[in-house]
């Protein structure tokens, strides 16, 4: 599910939406308010449960090739996405949302120093038709040649793919699994 021509797009589990008004997100390092929506090379990012957290990585220019087989897989395609075993059900059973809207609305918006990643708008803006059901997300991330990955806890691949050349983006991280304790290495 990816916008077309024209369009950007905005998911949500919630069906009955007819007009998105800006505001400001919970999560949001800004008092800006915003309608947000990703394009297409940013949609496969929200093929999830809202709150599922999430680690992404793909490859882009200056992605080393030692780093492609580290992160993404010797032969695995150029992109994967990675969750914890505990949303497995829930990718399984959510009914995800898109809201496509014309993109003259919407202008780009990045983290310092961080790729594009969304679009924003900062007046109400109304779908260009109704929702559309994703359908299964799991099958979403085949079609698309994007791997699933399912971890125990997602950290020590977030800390591999941050300190390296790919592409990456983390998605609702602070409702993964506490990050694992170390036993340490100190000798009496």
């Amino acid at each position: 599910m990816r916008p077309g021509p024209g369009e950007v797009i905005h998911f949500s589990e919630d069906p009955t939406l007819t007009v998105f008004e800006p505001h400001v997100a919970r999560t949001s390092d800004t008092d800006v308010p915003y309608v947000w929506a990703v394009d297409g090379r940013n949609a496969p990012s929200y093929w999830f449960p809202r709150q599922c957290p999430r680690a992404m990585a793909w490859v882009r220019e200056g992605t080393t090739p030692a780093d492609r087989d580290r992160i993404i897989g010797a032969g695995c395609g150029t992109r994967v996405h990675a969750i914890e075993y505990a949303w497995l059900d829930a990718m399984h059973t959510t009914k995800l949302y898109a809201y496509r809207f014309a993109d003259d609305a919407f202008h780009q918006v990045a983290s310092p120093g961080a790729e594009p990643h969304a679009l924003v708008a900062t007046t109400a803006v109304r779908p260009l038709g109704p929702p559309e059901p994703v359908g299964d997300l799991i099958e979403a991330h085949a079609s698309a040649g994007i791997q699933l990955r399912l971890l125990a806890n997602l950290w020590d691949f977030w800390d591999e793919v941050i300190e390296s050349t790919v592409g990456h983006s983390g998605i609702r991280l602070r409702n993964a699994r506490p990050r694992p304790v170390r036993p340490s290495s100190a000798t009496p």
